[in-house]
């Protein structure tokens, strides 16, 4: 069994700042699940460009308030308390919170938890166990 809390992940190296957001980091690959789990943090007031080309994400937004806006089409959704949103088709999209944001974050393939966004807002596919 594996339990953890939001203190646990500081000492292991699995909170992390990202400029906009702030992802601690509960369940990684190297955990086995087949799936990773964070809870993500975005703060007020800013817009991140996010497409995950390499993974699927489910997100469920336990506070705050902003909205996500697909590229492709321009369709933009209210995201809010209570809200979940999947990003079934690797969605090019743009996250803006307007205030503080907690969202409960499922990825798969799993993160390692190296990952970092690059120019695309991307995360490149790790596939070793480093």
């Amino acid at each position: 069994m594996i339990v953890r809390s939001l203190e646990d992940l500081k000492e292991m190296g699995q909170d992390v700042e990202g400029g906009n957001w702030r992802s601690r980091r509960f369940l990684l690959k190297n955990d086995n699940m087949g799936y990773s789990l964070n809870d993500t943090i975005i703060r007020a007031g800013t817009e991140t460009h996010i497409w995950y080309k390499n993974h699927l994400e489910a997100v469920y937004c336990i506070e705050g308030e902003g909205e996500v806006e697909t590229i492709d089409d321009g369709k933009v959704y209210t995201i809010k308390a209570g809200t979940m949103y999947a990003l079934n088709n690797h969605d090019n999209h743009y996250l803006r919170a307007k205030t503080d944001m907690r969202m409960v974050c499922v990825f798969s393939p799993p993160l390692t938890g190296r990952e970092t966004h690059d120019e695309e807002g991307v995360y490149p596919l790790i596939e070793d166990d480093e």
